[in-house]
């Protein structure tokens, strides 16, 4: 059992993945444990191993009970021992884990709730802090998709084209520039040729198919 972890969300915020929180947005007042799914499919398979989903099979039969995060595709989980009749100041997922691994939980540090403030000032600093990371990521990948590739990209693509033959290259090369504007290599035409056309996103994408070959 593993301690609580944050990741971004696909809205770009910051989320527990999994942990104990309130989020009058999207679960009211209630406290809630939103899971991490591939931690806890983890779990299950290495102490139960029935094969079965750890979800339907053992925690919604325990007594849980599983809320949409909105679209998302994030949930979370309420019931007895978790986030019911439990102590605010001691919580802990041995319930949980007794009810996926056939085994008693064996935690025993305390986790905190996260509470997600939904103000329109929070939200506000939420965004900003969003575009300050992310904006000038989103600048220069869109830059990379119009600019030509550099000199080094092409040098080293000219190195992978030797190493993976015509036919490797060909096929690597027609997926990257598939739905990009940049024209398939003609029949005849030279690797030095065909490469100059790309962009610096699609060699990149290009170096990365042919270096993992």
């Amino acid at each position: 059992m593993t301690r609580v972890r944050r990741a971004r969300g696909t809205d770009g915020t910051l989320r527990l993945v999994s942990g104990f929180e309130r989020d009058a947005k999207y679960y009211g007042d209630r406290l809630v444990y939103a899971p991490l799914e591939s931690k806890w499919s983890r779990y299950h398979a290495r102490h139960c191993g029935c094969g079965r989903d750890w979800l339907t099979a053992h925690a919604i039969p325990a007594g849980f009970t599983v809320l949409p995060r909105g679209n998302t595709g994030y949930y979370a989980l309420v019931g007895p021992g978790l986030t019911e009749r439990v102590d605010e100041s001691a919580l802990t997922t041995n319930a949980l884990w007794e009810a996926v691994t056939g085994k008693p939980g064996t935690q025993t540090w305390y986790e905190r709730v996260h509470v997600t403030c939904r103000s329109l000032e929070a939200e506000a600093a939420r965004k900003a802090e969003n575009e300050r990371i992310y904006g000038p990521r989103r600048e220069r990948a869109a830059k990379a998709k119009t600019e030509p590739a550099t000199a080094a990209q092409l040098k080293y693509l000219a190195t992978l084209a030797e190493k993976a033959g015509r036919e490797r290259f060909d096929a690597e090369f027609t997926k990257v520039v598939k739905g990009t504007g940049i024209e398939p290599r003609a029949p005849r035409e030279r690797t030095a040729t065909a490469t100059k056309r790309l962009t610096k996103a699609a060699a990149r994408n290009l170096i990365s198919a042919l270096a993992g070959s």
